[in-house]
């Protein structure tokens, strides 16, 4: 693969960090243009996204830190080095993260909850296409050795070096079958956008839908770091996944009660 697109000298322009960018950029484009369909401010929702970024970008640093307890306990000064620096970390740890700043800034703005989260649903799954993508130039997130036809091989000695990933056996690309499911997602979710829905609802088919996607590609995921739990069964992002899908399906059904119960009161 390509880890480093572009280099002059000592500079190298890495791939992942490209890719990265790109897919922050369309995820703001994406969340704009729907939040102005909706009347929405346009100006609010850009500050918003940039504040949401920040605290993504920490809270995938924090999880993956904590994930790699072992490793940062015996070498506490790699916690700010460079290589952890340029990690890209762990998605779970930055959503949540972004999440919970997302709820606390929309109540302190006093901006519609249900409809905001709705906007940046079909967002977060194209950004996160994209950004997938960088992960398989670089081969980080790689898969377990197959003999599939689908197989690829890394033999870049520079993305060995920067993630480990092994050399020479043909693996899984996790990567691109995280990609493509988002991209269905996203295709999935700006359809949902353009029919009546209630506010809150697109958000919580995106926590259902990646919650589904993400616990199937750590069936198919080779690289450490992600947790071990119940024997092995599980790792921390199915659990996470789990997690996720579960939120959205108690949601969903407390919805639907809700919306029922209008009903019969309004007929009544």
């Amino acid at each position: 693969m390509h880890p480093v697109l572009w280099s002059y000298g000592s500079f190298r322009l890495p791939t992942y960090g490209l890719l990265l960018a790109v897919g922050l950029g369309l995820g703001i484009w994406t969340a704009s243009r729907l939040g102005r369909r909706k009347g929405m401010d346009s100006g609010r929702l850009l500050d918003f996204s940039t504040w949401m970024i920040i605290a993504g970008l920490l809270g995938a640093k924090v999880l993956m830190i904590v994930s790699n307890g072992d490793y940062y306990f015996r070498n506490p000064g790699q916690i700010f080095s460079w290589g952890t620096l340029q990690a890209g970390g762990t998605f779970y740890g930055g959503f949540f993260a972004a999440l919970f700043f997302a709820v606390y800034y929309i109540r302190m703005n006093q901006m519609p909850m249900g409809k905001t989260l709705d906007v940046f649903a079909p967002a977060l799954a194209l950004g996160h296409a994209v950004g997938r993508l960088g992960c398989f130039a670089a081969g980080c997130d790689y898969g377990k050795p197959t003999q599939s036809f689908l197989g690829v091989i890394y033999s870049n000695p520079v993305s060995h070096d920067l993630v480990g990933v092994p050399l020479g056996l043909r693996l899984h690309p996790t990567q691109l079958y995280e990609s493509a499911g988002n991209l269905v997602i996203f295709l999935g979710l700006l359809l949902a956008h353009r029919g009546k829905t209630r506010d809150g609802s697109i958000f919580l088919w995106y926590l259902l839908s990646y919650g589904a996607l993400r616990f199937t590609v750590e069936m198919f995921r080779g690289d450490p770091g992600r947790g071990s739990y119940f024997g092995g069964l599980l790792t921390l992002p199915q659990l996470m996944s789990i997690a996720a899908a579960m939120t959205a399906i108690i949601f969903m059904v407390y919805s639907r009660r809700r919306n029922a119960e209008a009903v019969s009161r309004s007929a009544a």
